[in-house]
């Protein structure tokens, strides 16, 4: 997580907007396993992903790589900056 206090409401909010914009299925898990429905802003937080914290991200659909790059970007960015 690139944003300075992890993935709280503005960040969360913008991304998953991007994965809504995407048109794709997107997980997004931390390492112990606990996931989230990427497209829903409450599954997001519920997660509380932190600074720094490692996440796996899933993407599922038509160019599903170059999906993942451009949200694990997003991901690595300091939204909170924008």
């Amino acid at each position: 997580m690139g944003s300075s206090v992890g993935l709280h409401a503005r960040p969360a909010s913008l991304f998953v907007q991007a994965v809504a914009a995407s048109a794709h299925t997107v997980i997004i898990a931390k390492p112990t396993g606990e996931s989230a429905n990427a497209a829903s802003i409450l599954s997001v937080l519920a997660l509380g992903l932190g600074h720094a914290e490692t996440l796996v991200l899933s993407v599922e659909g038509d160019n599903a790589e170059a999906v993942a790059d451009e949200l694990a970007t997003m991901l690595a960015t300091d939204l909170d900056a924008s």
